[in-house]
């Protein structure tokens, strides 16, 4: 029996419990243990426990009554938790406190899942080396591209391999402002579009100008090319200059804008770019639009290796929690 915990009960958080409670019998089938969901906490709720199990739908229907006096690691103990799932609010430029959540979660040897970007560019390389001090695992599956395994597939699938670069599309809101723009609208209008769909937030500047797709790009350039790389260290030109009249005379003439992200090894550094650039039809990044995403890798022995989502929901973000839980959990066994 594995307890869990959840940090963060939004939107990703909600999603995870879901999935979790539908996986269940199939964790204990496929894979032979049983989980129980023993502590989440959040801004609104407080910091919750009960080390004999939540119900489910109880616990997605409860309102705030937590405790205010908790801290990560009294929360952690009093949840007896096995593993934290961390999905709180990103920080682009810190990391926090995502980073003292999953900290304290490996010093009380727990394994920490996070679906936040900020700890990987932040921190990566600390709290990888706490994870094997203390015998646990620290994976972020879904910081990156929701739910698809780029990390596992580089860290388990293609072992050995030397990645010299990649490019591709990694912010659906540009993508579905640009696509708006491609049917008429003004940038303006574009952007409160994507908000009324509900993919824009309130403030969508981290995305417009690039900065979500720059974290993103770091978070890749640290741990799979090895080379530690800021978000401000990514050449970073937003959506902003794009009008109307551009992006439509550039789909016309079949090469439609995109917001690219771009990095390549260059000797012993990485250099890295995120910009609105034409993309040639026959390429399939100019073929990817809405809340759809595509990352080609270039390495020494597959000269492109592409990924592509299309039209992730928040499912395929839990999915990547639970996909590292299970790795996290089979590692146990692989190391006795």
């Amino acid at each position: 029996m594995y307890n869990l915990a959840i940090l963060g009960f939004g939107n990703v958080g909600r999603s995870l419990v879901k999935l979790l409670d539908r996986k269940r019998d199939e964790l204990v089938s496929k894979h032979g243990f049983t989980v129980r969901i023993t502590g989440v906490a959040s801004k609104s709720l407080g910091w919750r426990t009960n080390p004999s199990g939540y119900d489910v739908q109880k616990l997605l229907s409860s309102g705030p009554d937590g405790e205010t006096s908790l801290n990560v690691t009294g929360w952690l103990r009093a949840a007896r938790a096995d593993v934290m799932f961390e999905a709180s609010s990103l920080n682009f430029e810190t990391g926090q406190p995502a980073i003292e959540h999953i900290r304290a979660a490996l010093n009380n040897r727990t394994h920490a899942i996070s679906a936040n970007k900020g700890p990987v560019v932040h921190a990566y390389r600390e709290l990888t080396d706490l994870a094997n001090q203390r015998n646990r695992r620290f994976y972020f599956e879904s910081s990156v591209m929701d739910g698809v395994p780029i990390f596992a597939m580089f860290r388990e699938g293609l072992q050995g391999i030397d990645l010299r670069g990649f490019a591709g599309i990694l912010n659906s809101t540009t993508n579905v402002i640009i696509s708006e723009m491609e049917q008429g609208r003004s940038f303006e209008d574009a952007v409160k579009k994507a908000q009324e769909l509900g993919i824009a937030e309130t403030d969508p500047s981290a995305d417009i100008d690039g900065w979500d797709s720059a974290v993103k790009i770091s978070a890749l350039v640290t741990v799979m090319m090895g080379v530690d790389l800021k978000p401000e260290q990514v050449k970073r030109e937003g959506i902003r200059g794009l009008t109307r009249e551009m992006v439509s005379q550039a789909r016309e003439a079949g090469s439609p804008y995109k917001l690219l992200c771009r990095a390549q090894r260059k000797g012993n550094t990485v250099e890295a770019s995120v910009a609105p650039e034409r993309i040639p039809f026959l390429n399939p990044v100019a073929q990817v639009s809405g809340t759809s995403s595509i990352l080609s890798f270039e390495t020494d022995i597959f000269p492109a290796l592409t990924i592509i989502e299309e039209n992730p929901g928040l499912d395929a973000t839990a999915y990547g929690m639970l996909a590292d839980f299970i790795s996290a959990v089979k590692s146990e066994t692989q190391r006795i």
